[in-house]
C-alpha cells in the first residue's frame, strides 16, 4: 500500500518502515496509556491481596507485561471489529484502521502476535492459571462485537478487564477463593461505570450509526445509573476488605477513591463529551488510590 495518502509534512521524510511502526504503535494505543493503567490497577490489587504483600517478582512481571500485551491486543481487535463504525465517529475517525493506513489482515497479524507472546508468558505459571488464560483470551477477542447486539458491552468489558483477578489468585495461591470473585464483581461494576463515561463521549455518534452502549441504554438517567454502579462497586470493595481482614490503610484508600469518584460527577455534570472524557480519565487515580491503600496495609500490618 502506498504511504502517499497518509503523508504529512511531519512524516514525509520518515522511512516507510519507521512510519509503519508508528502506525502499529497508534493501533495498539501505545500513545494512550490510560487503558493499560485501568487494567493494571485491579491486577495489582489481586496480586497484593493474594500474596498478602509484594508478590513473587516473576509473577509480578508476567502479569504486568501481560496486562500491556492483552490490552494492546484488545485495542487491535476492537478497531478491527469497529472498522465499519470508527470512520463515522469524530473521536476515532483518525485511527489507522479507520483511515486505511493499516489493513485488516495486518491488524489481525498484530493481534495474533500480541496474544501469542502473552500466552507464552502465562505458560510459565501453573496449570490453573493457564486454563483461566484461555477464558481471558476468549473474552478479549469477543468483547468488540457486543456493541452490535446488546446495550451492555461495558459490562462485558468489565468481565474481560477483570479476568486477571482470578488468574492472579490462581498464580499465587493455586486456587481462586471467594474473596477473589468478590473483588472481580467489584471490578466489573467499576469498569462498567468508568466505561459508561467513555460511552457518553460517543453517544450522539453511536446513535447515528446504530451502535449500542450503556450510555444509550441509561439515557437521561445516566448520572443516576452511574451513581448506583459506583455505589455497588464500593460496596463490593468494602466486603473484600471485611472478608480479607484488611486494616485502616485499605479503608483510607477506599475513602480517597470515593472522594475522587464524587469529583467525577462534578466534572461530568454538564454531560458534554469533553467533560465525560475527563471523568473517564480520572478513574486512573481511583484505581491508584485503592492500590496505595492496599499496598500500605499489607506492608505495615
Amino acid at each position: 500500500m502506498s504511504y502517499e495518502r497518509f503523508e504529512s509534512p511531519v512524516t514525509r521524510d520518515i522511512p516507510p518502515w519507521r512510519h509503519k511502526l508508528t502506525l502499529y504503535w497508534q493501533l495498539v494505543r501505545g500513545d494512550r496509556p490510560i487503558g493499560w493503567l485501568l487494567l493494571l490497577w485491579p491486577t495489582w490489587w489481586a496480586l497484593w491481596l493474594a500474596a498478602d504483600g509484594v508478590p513473587p517478582l516473576w509473577t509480578l512481571f508476567v502479569f504486568s507485561a501481560g496486562v500491556w500485551l492483552t490490552r494492546s491486543a484488545g485495542c487491535v481487535i476492537n478497531d478491527y471489529a469497529d472498522r465499519w463504525l470508527d470512520p463515522h465517529v469524530e473521536r476515532t475517525k483518525g485511527r489507522p484502521l479507520a483511515t486505511g493506513a493499516v489493513g485488516g489482515r495486518e491488524a489481525l497479524a498484530v493481534f495474533a502476535v500480541l496474544m501469542l507472546v502473552a500466552f507464552a508468558l502465562v505458560l510459565t505459571m501453573n496449570r490453573l492459571t493457564v486454563w483461566l488464560s484461555v477464558v481471558g483470551m476468549f473474552l478479549a477477542a469477543t468483547y468488540p462485537y457486543l456493541k452490535r447486539h446488546t446495550y451492555l458491552p461495558q459490562v462485558y468489558l468489565g468481565l474481560a478487564f477483570g479476568w486477571a483477578i482470578p488468574m492472579a489468585f490462581a498464580a499465587v495461591q493455586g486456587t481462586v477463593p471467594p474473596v477473589a470473585w468478590l473483588l472481580y464483581v467489584g471490578n466489573i461494576l467499576w469498569t462498567t461505570a468508568y466505561d459508561t463515561w467513555y460511552a457518553m463521549v460517543d453517544r450522539e455518534d453511536d446513535l447515528k450509526v446504530g451502535s449500542k452502549s450503556t450510555a444509550i441504554l441509561f439515557g437521561e438517567m445516566d448520572l443516576v445509573a452511574q451513581g448506583v454502579l459506583y455505589a455497588l462497586a464500593f460496596a463490593a470493595f468494602a466486603l473484600v476488605g471485611q472478608r480479607a481482614g484488611l486494616g485502616l490503610y485499605w479503608w483510607l484508600g477506599l475513602a480517597v477513591a470515593a472522594l475522587l469518584v464524587v469529583h467525577e460527577f462534578v466534572i461530568a455534570r454538564s454531560r458534554t463529551p469533553e467533560a465525560c472524557f475527563r471523568a473517564f480519565l480520572h478513574n486512573h487515580w481511583v484505581g491508584a488510590a485503592i492500590f496505595a491503600g492496599l499496598a500500605l496495609d499489607r506492608a505495615l500490618h
